[in-house]
């Protein structure tokens, strides 16, 4: 691994430049920035910011801790984790991360962040859910992504569910669809409740008649919501939907109801429209036709939080970030 040393060297410059460069390089002139960070790049040097601070020497550097329940162990997420450690470098932060493996695990988990003295604390999820903030956390320099507390006090970043689904139905009407089959997620959930609330809205303000807006929502516990295959065969009686577009709760939901469909003979989008949620990453493209389906921000939200700490925003409470509309060939 190459030293301090060599790095000056390099770049023709004393240890002292090398060190302002990486810790306070606002003090140094562009070009010689430039040379000293080209230097760094090329030898692949990296400053050991935990022994400066065991030596008792200020290293400039703020570490951001993520303590993240869920989070680190499903593909649904990844990009949020992974926008925070960018937006923390981007900034000249460090950052580690922390996995809750279990309620049980909470309290060790808890001891392993804070023996870190992190500047900041942000605390995650996998799924929108209400969480109860462990006692040592409260009072710290915490900001929430894609959880609520209970009492909503705490500062949060969150998709906004209600507009993203508001914002489908919306289109869905716009193209002239007017039978729609609503599979939601569990109504026990926040994205269950919310996302049901936005399609009923823009149904009502389209002047639609509640009747004609046929829903239900999934079981709770059944990640695989095999509950749809019998609800689709009410509906297709002798292999033909009586709906025209298909509002499914996630993009795994969708991808059973292609099976379903398909299976039947059933054609989309020609004869029913498909429409998902949550744009799972590099798999709405694998549908075929290609998935509609609505983003869900997460890469907006692991960067929001962090500035929210580097920025030392006030608290806002929650604040729900834009979930836009991707359309593809379902439609």
């Amino acid at each position: 691994m190459a030293s301090l040393k060599e790095v000056a060297q390099r770049a023709s410059v004393s240890l002292m430049t090398v060190s302002r460069a990486i810790n306070e390089p606002q003090r140094l002139k562009p070009e010689t920035l430039a040379r000293v960070r080209e230097a760094i790049d090329a030898l692949n040097y990296v400053p050991d910011f935990s022994a400066r601070k065991m030596r008792g020497k200020s290293s400039k550097v703020s570490t951001l801790g993520v303590l993240a329940m869920d989070t680190a162990t499903t593909p649904f997420s990844v990009e949020l984790l992974l926008s925070v450690e960018l937006t923390a470098r981007e900034f000249g932060w460090s950052s580690f991360l922390v996995s809750i493996t279990s309620q049980a695990d909470s309290e060790r988990a808890v001891s392993q962040l804070l023996s870190q003295r992190p500047d900041g604390i942000i605390y995650t999820t996998m799924g929108l859910r209400e969480v109860k903030i462990p006692p040592r956390l409260v009072g710290k320099n915490l900001v929430l992504a894609n959880c609520i507390s209970p009492d909503h006090e705490l500062p949060g970043y969150i998709p906004d569910d209600f507009g993203g689904q508001y914002q489908a139905m919306k289109l869905l009407l716009k193209k002239g669809y007017r039978h729609p089959l609503c599979f939601y997620l569990p109504g026990s959930i926040p994205a269950g409740i919310r996302r049901r609330a936005g399609a009923e809205q823009a149904w009502r303000e389209a002047g639609m008649p509640a009747e004609q807006l046929r829903q239900f929502h999934m079981e709770f516990g059944d990640e695989h919501y095999r509950d749809i295959v019998q609800i689709l065969e009410r509906f297709t009686p002798d292999g033909k939907p009586d709906f025209d577009v298909l509002i499914c709760g996630n993009d795994r939901i969708a991808f059973l109801a292609y099976q379903v469909l398909l299976a039947k003979g059933i054609q989309i989008p020609q004869q029913v429209a498909v429409l998902g949620y949550d744009n799972m990453v590099g798999i709405g493209d694998l549908f075929i036709p290609p998935l509609t389906t609505v983003q869900l921000p997460h890469r907006e939200i692991g960067r929001e939080a962090v500035l929210h700490l580097i920025e030392q925003r006030p608290n806002q409470g929650l604040i729900k970030i834009d979930s836009p509309v991707l359309e593809r060939e379902s439609l």
